[in-house]
């Protein structure tokens, strides 16, 4: 029987929760918002209040229309007023001891055909449905903060399920204005299970000395097109969230990639949580780091590599002098790939540093065990004569940014290989979720199945983790020379 979504109870009013509650209150349904105390309450209206008045600055509501999407919502500290609602989402605190009770709770109040949500980010809602006696009427439906703005929902169905509930929910979801995607109850589901491993890596980069964080943020914002650099993006979300949802993860896959970094586990413990506490990775008040003062003082220029020639034209034109690897004063390596192998069949191995452009905004200047700092400095300030913005790091398998998205990617694949998400609901979610400009599929097929698969070949030839091992399924489209993981659906 097809579900009927008229009234609408949110427990959990904090900003989340207010935020749901708008979202369902402007699509014209009627809203019971509920909180532990009174308290609580008062918060939780202050809070849809708040965000309709700056709709309303902002000239996306008129006045008329931010008091009828208030006169909407009812405000209550009592459970038992949502015996008649036809869905009810919780939006507590993600502490699983919690939401199971809660549910209990909601099982025992509400009508026998209520479809039961939660708004987890990364929980099991298997378990919390197994609290009740109806879990084929249990689902996720995961909004994103800010709930008013953001597009996407994650509609959560899992082996209970009521056959067809996840799509009446995920219409419910087109009704809002929402884009929904159905996917399986896996930790972090889709959006959270993709961005959280990249974010935990970056911050294992940064303790090994890699690179650093300014420069992972600046090669990733500026190389990639995302809207945020993995740490500044950390500390929006909270680094104890962040913390919380690696171990969610970790407990589910015991993939290593999901184990939280130490650094996150200590700035964590330290009570630096990001912006929330004022200081995380970066500090609220932190100043601009000066740029350093690099000036190039090599008279003359060696190119080597793939691209040579281009590049070498490149530095004519900029007044730099070409000449023979082995007599110039800095050579420069075009390569993905670690150069040190380069280096050593040099005179001046001490010269070399190794080259990889991004874009056509990011050069990664590689440095190996042999480079020596002035020479690395003046290849940084060299890049910036360019136009290009300089990402120091070590001479390491894949460098910075495709050691960070190759694995990503190959997560993507994973997860697509597992049945539980399709290629357009992943893409869906990380365009929409995580604002990326692409999704990972879209951006396999421009980077290419072969690059890629070569990539983590390449990472894990030289960390020997199975977690950047080819996905079986990419290993096999290269094999068979299929150019496109789509082309499996055509």
């Amino acid at each position: 029987m097809a579900s009927t979504f008229e009234t609408v109870g949110v427990v959990g009013l904090g900003t989340m929760g207010a935020g749901i509650a708008e979202v369902f209150a402007r699509a014209g349904l009627t809203v019971i918002g509920v909180e532990a105390d009174s308290g609580a309450l008062e918060r939780g209206r202050g809070h849809l209040e708040a965000s309709t008045d700056r709709a309303l600055a902002r000239g996306r509501l008129t006045g008329d229309q931010k008091a009828e999407i208030l006169s909407r919502v009812t405000f209550t500290t009592s459970l038992e007023d949502l015996a008649e609602a036809d869905l009810v989402i919780e939006a507590i605190p993600e502490v699983m001891d919690f939401k199971r009770a809660l549910f209990t709770d909601l099982d025992r109040v509400c009508k026998p055909s209520v479809v039961l949500a939660t708004n987890t980010s990364s929980l099991s809602v298997t378990a919390i449905a197994a609290t009740t006696t109806r879990p084929g009427r249990v689902v996720g439906m995961h909004f994103f903060n800010p709930a008013p703005v953001m597009k996407l929902v994650e509609v959560v169905r899992t082996v209970t399920t009521d056959e067809g509930l996840a799509d009446e929910v995920a219409d419910l979801a087109r009704r809002l204005g929402k884009t929904p995607v159905v996917v399986g109850d896996r930790a972090g589901f889709v959006a959270n299970r993709l961005l959280l491993p990249y974010l935990n890596q970056a911050a294992v980069m940064l303790e090994n000395g890699v690179a650093g964080r300014d420069d992972i943020d600046a090669a990733m914002r500026l190389g990639v097109g995302l809207p945020m650099g993995p740490f500044a993006l950390l500390d929006l979300i909270g680094l104890d969230t962040s913390y919380e949802i690696c171990e969610v993860l970790f407990r589910e896959t015991r993939d290593r990639r999901h184990a939280p970094a130490p650094i996150l586990r200590e700035l964590v413990t330290a009570g630096l949580l990001g912006r929330k506490s004022g200081q995380g990775f970066h500090c609220a008040e932190e100043p601009e780091s000066p740029s350093p003062d690099e000036k190039p003082s090599a008279s003359s220029v060696g190119v080597l590599g793939e691209g040579a020639e281009e590049f070498g034209a490149r530095l004519s034109g900029a007044g730099f002098k070409l000449v023979d690897a082995d007599d110039a004063e800095l050579v420069i390596a075009l390569s993905r790939t670690p150069v040190v192998e380069l280096a050593v069949r040099l005179p001046h191995p001490g010269r070399l540093v190794g080259l990889h452009l991004v874009g056509d905004r990011v050069a990664e200047v590689a440095s190996t065990v042999l480079t020596s700092p002035e020479v690395a400095s003046v290849a940084h300030g060299l890049m910036r004569i360019l136009g290009l913005t300089a990402v120091p790091c070590k001479d390491r398998a894949e460098f910075v940014v495709d050691a960070l998205l190759y694995p990503y990617l190959n997560d993507a694949v994973r997860m697509y290989e597992s049945g539980y998400a399709s290629i357009e609901d992943v893409d869906t979610a990380m365009r929409l979720g995580c604002g990326y400009p692409e999704g990972p599929f879209e951006m396999l097929d421009r980077l290419g199945l072969e690059t890629v698969r070569d990539g983590l070949r390449a990472l894990y030839a030289e960390y020997r983790d199975p977690c950047f091992a080819p996905a079986p399924l990419l290993d096999q489209l290269v094999t068979a020379g299929v150019p496109s993981i789509r082309d499996l659906s055509s």
